[in-house]
This record gives C-alpha cells, structure tokens and sequence, in this order.
C-alpha cells in the first residue's frame, strides 16, 4: 500500500500536471545554482594553496595535503547526497538542503578572510617563512568544518542538479525528450563558463583586492542561487523518492541464489511481473525482459513458496510477494542495466588521468616558458591560468556541437540527437589520445629550445619559447571534456533505472575521483621505476633533464588501449528496454533505446 501512494504522489508530481509544471522556464532556477556552486568550489580550490600558505601560513606539504583531502571529500560525498535524493529525500529538498550547507560553509571561510582574529599574525618584514606563525588549532578547525560544510553541500548539489534539470522534460513526449538531450549541452555549458570566470575574475580578485572580497562575491552567489532555486519551487516537476535502490537490487540478487537450482525458463513471458508493485519505481515506464545475464531471471520465476499461483501475471497476483524471494521483471531488469552500465563507467578513469596532467606536469612545463602576451609585453600569464585554454576549447567547442555538429550527424547516424552518448564518449576519447600524443612532441620542442639555449641545467629560468605552444593540448583537453564528460552524463541519466537516476549521476563525480587516483598512483611508479644512475628520471625535479614526454606517451598507449576495449565494450553494450507509457493517448510504446 506505501508503495502504491507513492506511485500516486509521483505521478501527481510528474505526469497529470505536465502542461504546467516543468519545461524551458525552471532551468535558470536550476542552472543558477549549479553556476554558483562551481563559481564558490573552483574559485576558492584554484586558488587555495595561495590561501593556505600566505594567510595561514602552512607548510606547503600540509596545505598540498589538505587540498587533497577536500577534493577527494568533496568528490565522494555525492555517492551519499544521491543515494539520500533517491531514496528518502528526493532531488529538489536534496539540492536546497545541500545549498545551506554550502553557504554556511562559505559564510564561515568569508569571516574568517574578513576578520583576522581568525587567522595568524602577518609575517614580519623580513617576510621569511620561517619567521611566519602557523595557525592556531581553532583557527585550522574553523577551516576544516568550513571545508567540510562545502563538501557536504557539493556532495548534495553535483548529483542532483543534472538529474533533477533533466527530469523537467517528459521522456513520453518526443519533443520534450529532445530537450532532454540539449539539456546535457546547456547543463555543462553553464557549469564551464561559471569555472571560466572563477578561474580568471575570482582569482583576480582574491590575489589583488582582497580575499574578503574574493571569498565573499562566491558566498554572495551560492545565496542568491538558493534563494531563486527555492522561488522555483511551484513550477518544478518532482519525483518522490521510491525507497533505496540498493535494497531493491539486494533484494533481487538474494531471491536469485535462493532460486539458483529452479530450472531456467524459455519462455520470459511467464516472468513474474507486476504493475501495481512497480508503479512507485516506473513512473514513465517499465523495463522489458532482455537476455543478458539470465541468471538473474530466476528471480522473477514463480515457485510454490512464493505465495503467488504459479505463472500469474500482475493483476493476477493474490496478494504483494515478499520481495527478498519473488522480484518481478522490472526490478530484474533494473539490476541488469546497473551491472550493464559497469565496463563502460570503468573506461573513463583513464581518459580523467590523461586530464589530472593538466594541472600538474603542463603546469610546470608553462612555469619555464615565455608567459608574455607578446615581446613587447610586460604582463606574464599565471601558470595555473592556461586552463582558461582548456575551458574556452570547451564551451566552443559544446557551442558548435549543438548548432553545426548535430544537423550534420543526423544525415549519417539518422538519429534526431545526431551521435549517441557511446559515439560521443569515443569521439572525446580518441582526441584524449590525440592531446597527449601531441603533448610529447611539444615538451621535446621545450627541451630542444632549452638545450640550444644551454639553460638545461637551469629550471626555474624562463626558456625563449613562448607558452602559447601548449596550447594545442590543453584546447585539445576542453574539446575531449566536451564530447567525454556530456556523453557520460547523457549515458549514466538515461540508462540508469528511472529511480536511481541521482546514484548514477553520482558515478560521473566518481569516475572523477577515480581518475585523479590513478594519475597519483600512475605517477608513483613511473618515478620509482625509471630511476636510473645520477638521480636520472622521467619525472625529474629538474623538468629539463626529465624524460616527462615518455610519460606523456606512456598514457597515451595506455589510452589507446582503453579505446579499444571501450570499443568493445561499446559495440556489444544492450540498451535498456523501456516500454514507455503515454498517458494521454491511453496506449504502450515500446522504445528499444537504440541510440
């Protein structure tokens, strides 16, 4: 009975009041807030070493370390913001709870730039380090609970945002499900421009006005942001929660082993189903038998224990089964798409670790280079500002996709979205391999320069050649996020089942942190096995006599190899079934999804 008003509040949510609910007109309530929340996270963790050591002064270790630690918080406390959204709380109430954590937490971190009772005494004169006095305890506490209130916010606000904007379109109605599709585009380019002028206003500011200032233009944001999400709140289409997935496909694994001697069956059609048990979890529609991974069918067979008769379907059903020993087809097919879904998350880590050198390795490769905007200038390009390169390949890059791209595409592919999510993913991986293939070249270029130079020996020397030839890797970089970050969002909200949409979201932020690991663990053994007599490596400290193209072209062969198994993986993936229900022409439509 719980399950089926449920079903009924959902469905009040999401189907009878579509004409009024939902639509074009929610997205700059829903898109505000994800610009702020990147604006405040990017704006203060680009800068945050700056911050660390100059106004608290910590050591660079412990400031590295505690910038480390929040990026990895803020990118695993999504599984938790998601798993919360779908199952108990729901999207919308997620997103806003989730806001108020974050402007507390950057209310919190803004008094504390503002005030300097919360932060140690300036350095003297001398301006030696050593001389410096490291925050007291309370003072790092205040910076750590703030930190932890802004992952905690982050970790409501990532996975939420994207399935909760996607759910304003009616997958039932095919014009609002090509929205659906443009969404993912509009989505990530908000989110980019938002990153591009944290990158360049808000460090701007936070380095030459004030990081009162700087804190505060962010904080301001994330509460105007919340303030115009929550004035949404009448238009908004909201889904219920339908109880933790997680239970649910717990629930069709045990019922599968109990059954694990019961003989398979030919015949699906004999499969358990019902509809009444499934309406809180299928409110556009039910998943269809597929044949993959058939031994978890034997779930939905019916025996005499179940307390059903043998082979009835839905309506027939004599009353609700227990679900840890009967699961019906839909709940089957829910497991299956989750297992499904694996192979083809896996293979983005490496496309993420391709991506972590940006801020690392190419960093220290644009620290030796001529930053200069042209000889006779005097002012120098900041390292960490070349991502700007990244960030405006990007949204060009989604710009031209959406309005030259597509109408091209769809006269070859035949599809109204042009490429599917899997084509769209390969694209963004093969120009992955492309960037660090061409990223080796361009260091053996740095290195000829130096050595004619006879600066080799000489790292923190600036070499006389310009920085605008790294370039290419970094525009390279933002068009391989354009194609590979908007295609997994596509594939993991459309192929998830419909009640977990928030968890698989969440699995994109996943890959993220993932991929950062693997760099970190990548780059540990290429340091410690292509050491060799001298102090000679790879990754010397000394970029100039290092061998950092050979690591280049190490990922670059480990990539390749990771297309080819997505390739694979791709070619042989099944789309989840779907029969769709379209409410107001009283019929079934069954859609393959072949897309």
């Amino acid at each position: 009975m719980g399950e089926e008003m449920e079903g009924e509040k959902r469905r009040d949510h999401g189907l009878l009041d579509n004409k009024r609910i939902g639509g074009l007109r929610t997205m700059p309530f829903i898109f505000a807030n994800e610009t702020a929340e990147k604006l405040a996270v990017v704006g203060f963790s680009t800068n945050m070493v700056s911050y660390l050591t100059q106004q608290l002064h910590m050591p660079l270790t412990k400031a590295a370390t505690t910038l480390t630690n929040f990026s990895g918080t803020a990118s695993l406390t999504p599984l938790l913001g998601a798993f919360l959204a779908d199952a108990f709380v729901g999207r919308f109430w997620t997103i806003f709870i989730a806001s108020l954590f974050y402007q507390i937490g950057m209310t919190s971190l803004t008094i504390s730039a503002v005030f300097p009772q919360f932060r140690p005494p300036p350095c003297n004169p001398a301006g030696h380090q050593e001389a410096c006095q490291e925050a007291a305890s309370w003072q790092l506490a205040v910076l750590y609970v703030s930190l932890l209130l802004n992952a905690v916010g982050a970790g409501g606000i990532r996975p939420c945002v994207v399935a909760f904007g996607a759910d304003q379109f009616d997958e039932s109605n095919p014009k609002e499900r090509t929205r659906t599709w443009n969404f993912f585009n509009w989505y990530y380019f908000c989110m980019g421009s938002s990153m591009l002028v944290a990158v360049t206003v808000i460090v701007y500011v936070q380095d030459n006005i004030g990081w009162g200032w700087g804190l505060g233009i962010p904080t301001a944001a994330m509460a105007v942001s919340a303030a115009s999400f929550a004035a949404g709140y009448k238009m908004y289409r909201r889904l219920e929660p339908a109880g933790s997935p997680f239970t649910r496909l717990a629930q069709v694994v045990v019922a599968a082993v109990r059954k694990r001697k019961v003989a398979a069956i030919d015949d699906p059609r004999i499969l358990y189903e019902n509809d009444e048990m499934d309406k809180a979890i299928s409110l556009s529609g039910k998943l269809v038998h597929t044949k993959q991974l058939s031994f978890f069918d034997k779930a939905a067979i019916v025996t005499k224990s179940d307390g059903v008769k043998e082979g009835s379907s839905a309506t027939a059903a004599s009353r609700t089964p227990n679900p840890w020993r009967l699961s019906t087809v839909h709940r089957v097919e829910e497991l299956k798409s989750v297992i499904r879904m694996g192979p083809i998350w896996v293979a983005g880590i490496l496309v993420i670790t391709a991506a972590a050198q940006q801020g690392t390795f190419a960093l220290q490769q644009a620290r030796t280079m001529d930053r200069r905007l042209s000889p006779s200038s005097t002012f120098q390009i900041p390292p960490g500002s070349m991502s700007v390169f990244t960030m405006l390949a990007m949204l060009v890059t989604i710009s031209l996709y959406d309005r030259a791209l597509i109408p091209l595409a769809r006269r070859f592919t035949g599809l109204d979205r042009g490429l599917s999510f899997l084509q769209r993913m390969g694209i963004g991986f093969a120009i992955s391999i492309a960037a660090t293939f061409i990223a080796g070249f361009i260091e053996i270029r740095r290195k000829h320069i130096a050595a004619e130079a006879g600066l080799l020996d000489l790292p923190t020397t600036t070499l006389p050649i310009s920085v605008f030839w790294l370039v290419p890797q970094y525009a390279l970089f933002g068009m391989t996020e354009a194609f590979t970050s908007i295609g997994y969002l596509e594939f993991f909200y459309d192929q998830a089942p419909e009640s977990m949409r928030s968890t698989a979201t969440a699995l994109f932020w996943l890959v993220i942190s993932l991929g950062s690991y693997v760099s970190t663990m990548l780059v540990t053994l290429v340091h410690k096995y292509s050491a060799g007599p001298g102090g000679s490596n790879w990754l010397a400290d000394n970029i100039n006599k290092g061998k950092l193209e050979y690591f280049y072209w190490l990922i670059t062969l480990l990539q390749a190899l990771n297309l080819v198994y997505y390739m694979v993986c791709a070619k042989y993936y099944t789309f989840k079934p779907v029969q769709i229900r379209e409410e107001e022409e009283h019929r079934v439509v069954e859609l393959n999804n072949k897309v």
